[in-house]
């Protein structure tokens, strides 16, 4: 389960960043869209809401709400992309690289390569598989 908006103000507020009707704007179009998106597609999401939105306004965002753990990204297509951060349990991802889609993944096979790692401590790790979801292969 995702923060409220309210919480991601928080965020902002703790990080000493500005609480703007952009910043949450962008927020909220993560809440809704459970997948990863494309600088260029939340400008095209926020384009009719705030005409002439920039490309460097959006990628800066994206930047600064990774940065305080608000947004996780990867990088598929080509490009950067981002979604709204899982904090509630302890998961991976497939991730459709033509449609963006998640598929969580609750198994986590770390804890079983640690063992066959001789001597080895793993302190963090992110595991995404990509491919083709149902709809798009």
């Amino acid at each position: 389960m995702h923060k409220e908006l309210n919480d991601y103000k928080e965020l902002l507020k703790e990080a000493n960043f500005k609480v703007t009707k952009k910043r949450l704007r962008m927020i909220e179009l993560f809440m809704q869209d459970e997948r990863y998106l494309s600088a260029k597609e939340i400008q095209t999401m926020m384009s009719n809401e705030y005409p002439g939105i920039s490309y460097d306004t959006i990628y800066r965002n994206l930047h600064t709400l990774n940065d305080i753990n608000v947004l996780e990204k990867t990088s598929f297509g080509g490009e950067m992309q981002y979604k709204i951060s899982c904090t509630d349990h302890h998961h991976h991802h497939f991730i459709c690289e033509r449609c963006g889609e998640i598929q969580v993944i609750s198994y986590c096979p770390v804890a079983k390569w640690e063992e066959e790692l001789s001597g080895v401590k793993i302190n963090s790790h992110k595991i995404e598989l990509y491919g083709l979801c149902e709809n798009c292969a």
